[in-house]
């Protein structure tokens, strides 16, 4: 039995777009078509399936001036900022580029009786389910080397960008990516997890919150099917009394405040050595105070609202009881504000880790700035959370920022930047972060299976 999936537009609460959910039998069907055709895409030289699916990425590029306002419409980010397509870009030319080289056989020896090797080999049918914050690069970071490795890839997207995987599919078909090799399916969460018991996939990706993932490797237990999960964060700045003032502050809070907040990566706390805490928080709430507020297709618009009104209702709850529990907000309520999905980016101070704001994924535009005295204390603040995705450092000491990131419980460790993901590096984390990793050439690794050959020449 199908169902109704609609797609809110934060802008004003109207229904964007609206889609049928595919049946069990579809569903399954969709399963199927995957992998029988999977066999013949994985046999076809590496090279042509990376031009393909470059082409369909140069495809993507060619909608670009459709798709900014789509997404304004669908998740609130502003027109001014350009869309996607330069990290979609850039994640999958990286893939493409170190392909060859890490899809290589790992040679063992070889002598005048055995040769030995180990070879890559495509996982089979792949599941994507991809989030709405950043809907295309999230979703190009898997389906490109999953692709290019000679897997099929069925793509489910979220709700809230429910036209992203469709304009995928369509660009990677026009190129010449199979149309079975590369599906957009629209699926419940039983039938996904009932395809995922049954085995229908061979790998699943998932990027979302804690409890999605929970989901996803509840539905594979048993099952032995890799479930790779990325699932947010409430990642830490540290600005050590070395760092330059006015670039920790320029970074860490267009990291904490830049798509809304919405960013599994964006700064969600950060600690301010005493010795420049009273400057880093001037000059972070003039920063927020200079951001106009609004309707996301206005080219003079810098913060939209967030995604969904539910999302900025987390956000306020977070932000009121830390106030109540004595928490100090810097930021006046904007005129724009609505109550609703148009939310007041805010910075608080007299946080304490007791507070949810300073625990809980926010995923919005709000930030705690605490004041510490020591590396010591910072580690220790940052290690205090059950998160682990990235941790932003900043100092002129690169030895000092080595010594101090060895010691934090993160994926990734930033020196002098934040918000970013390199996909020479493998994007990864830790604790509830999740497991797994994607990009690099670890991300390919994690798209397919070892396969040994242990060959010998001669029985006499």
């Amino acid at each position: 039995m199908s169902r109704s999936l609609k797609c809110i537009s934060p802008i004003d609460g109207s229904v964007f777009a609206e889609r049928e959910t595919l049946s069990h039998e579809e569903a399954f069907e969709a399963a199927g078509k995957a992998r029988a055709a999977q066999v013949a895409w994985s046999q076809r030289p590496l090279q042509e399936r990376i031009d393909l699916v470059m082409a369909g990425v140069a495809a993507v590029g060619a909608m670009n001036d459709e798709i900014v306002p789509e997404l304004a419409q669908m998740m609130g980010r502003p027109v001014r900022y350009g869309g996607e397509f330069g990290g979609f870009n850039e994640r999958a030319s990286h893939m493409a580029k170190i392909a060859e080289e890490a899809l290589a056989d790992i040679k063992a020896g070889e002598d005048e009786n055995f040769l030995r090797y180990i070879k890559r080999i495509p996982h089979g049918v792949v599941l994507v389910v991809a989030p709405w914050n950043y809907p295309y690069m999230t979703a190009i970071n898997t389906v490109a080397p999953a692709l290019i490795a000679g897997n099929a890839v069925l793509l489910k997207h979220a709700t809230q960008t429910l036209l992203v995987g469709e304009r995928m599919a369509s660009a990677f078909h026009s190129a010449g990516v199979p149309e079975d090799v590369f599906q957009n399916v629209y699926l419940d969460h039983d039938t996904t997890s009932e395809l995922i018991r049954e085995r229908a996939f061979d790998f699943v990706n998932f990027t979302g919150s804690v409890g999605g993932g929970k989901a996803m490797e509840k539905a594979a237990a048993g099952t032995f099917t890799g479930v790779g999960t990325e699932l947010g964060g409430k990642d830490p700045g540290y600005v050590m009394e070395d760092a330059d003032l006015d670039a920790a502050v320029d970074t860490l809070i267009d990291g904490a405040m830049f798509n809304s907040g919405q960013c599994c990566c964006g700064i969600e706390r950060i600690y301010v050595h005493e010795s420049l805490y009273d400057a880093f928080l001037e000059k972070a709430v003039a920063i927020v105070n200079g951001y106009k507020l609004g309707n996301p297709l206005d080219a003079e618009t810098t913060i939209g609202p967030m995604a969904n009104v539910r999302f900025a209702d987390e956000v306020r709850a977070q932000i009121a009881e830390a106030v109540e529990a004595g928490a100090v907000a810097h930021v006046k309520t904007f005129a724009e504000d609505d109550g609703g999905a148009y939310l007041t980016p805010q910075i608080l101070t007299n946080v304490t880790h007791d507070m949810r704001v300073m625990r809980e994924e926010s995923f919005g535009p709000v930030v705690g700035i605490m004041k510490v005295s020591s590396d010591e204390d910072a580690i220790r603040l940052m290690n205090d959370s059950d998160f682990g995705l990235t941790a932003s450092l900043w100092t002129r000491d690169i030895d000092r920022a080595v010594r101090v990131g060895d010691r934090i419980e993160t994926g990734t460790v930033f020196m002098n930047r934040a918000d970013y993901l390199d996909p020479g590096l493998c994007w990864t984390g830790c604790k509830d972060t999740g497991r797994g990793g994607g990009l690099s050439v670890i991300g390919y690794h994690n798209l397919t299976r070892p396969k040994s050959y242990h060959l010998k020449k001669a029985t006499s």
